[in-house]
């Protein structure tokens, strides 16, 4: 069994857009062996960025919850060693806190990262896989 963490896209592609999801990403959706992960980080980004009207959703974000269960998604939280540990991520070019916390919760626990952005590539030095 492979394991993987959904970008924010990612899972709300998975939800409404599937057409959007590379092959790679459609392939281990289909693959009910595979364990895939949605970060507590990815319902925190869309609950702000929804209440800061910068996102638009057919329904509440806690809503995305039920979701994310129905799909067979596995919840993932933040643990506080993530947290803590997270200043040993370098920053390089990609300043968006939320990604970056994927990234680090992906490199920490040994997860594939779901995503289409190329920024990502740039932490494959630090053990981060990622695919499209």
């Amino acid at each position: 069994m492979n394991s993987y963490l959904l970008d924010t896209h990612s899972f709300l592609w998975s939800i409404w857009q599937p057409e959007k999801l590379g092959q790679q990403a459609l392939t281990v959706l289909e693959k009910t062996d595979n364990k895939v992960f949605v970060s507590s980080i990815t319902f925190w980004e869309i609950s702000l960025k929804f209440a800061l009207g910068k996102l638009t959703l057919g329904c509440k974000p806690d809503d995305l919850l039920k979701f994310a269960d129905e799909m067979g998604f596995v919840k993932m939280s933040l643990t506080p060693e993530e947290a803590a540990m997270f200043h040993q991520l370098p920053k390089l070019a990609h300043k968006d806190p939320f990604d970056r916390m994927l990234i680090w919760q992906a490199i920490a626990n040994d997860l594939v990262l779901i995503s289409k952005d190329s920024q990502f590539d740039n932490y494959s030095q630090f053990g981060l896989n990622v695919i499209w």
